[in-house]
């Protein structure tokens, strides 16, 4: 009597067929969930610059003369985003942070990511403002 071990074609291609699309489900998602994780380097950049800004405005009693390169670097600590002081008068500022790289490619939803002195949060992206931050 002879006995076959081993696997089938066909059931090779089943299994590849599974593996496929279980991949085509995650990938994308990975890859959704890593740019959700580097726009909050962005976010955080602008929370701390806006922190300091505050604390110029106490020092100045306006927001005229605050610079990026005084107050804090030109970039995010994970260097996903430039940032950059618009808008700015005696009582109000804007900050944006601007995707820059691979973020810059990645994130469309969101886009620049925007910040006022009223405490206003906003994005230049497709996305609802409210969901980038």
């Amino acid at each position: 009597m002879l006995i076959r071990r081993g696997f089938t074609l066909i059931e090779l291609m089943i299994v590849v067929a599974v593996l496929a699309i279980l991949a085509a489900v995650a990938i994308p998602s990975y890859n959704e969930y890593i740019t959700t994780s580097r726009r909050s380097d962005g976010q955080i950049a602008l929370m701390d610059l806006s922190t300091r800004l505050e604390r110029y405005f106490n020092e100045k009693n306006t927001y005229v003369g605050a610079t990026i390169p005084s107050l804090y670097p030109a970039t995010s600590p994970k260097k996903f985003y430039n940032l950059q002081i618009s808008n700015t008068t005696a009582t109000s500022y804007r900050i944006q942070a601007v995707p820059q790289g691979v973020q810059a490619h990645d994130d469309t939803k969101c886009a620049t990511l925007t910040f006022s002195s009223l405490g206003e949060k906003g994005s230049t992206g497709t996305m609802d403002s409210l969901n980038c931050w």
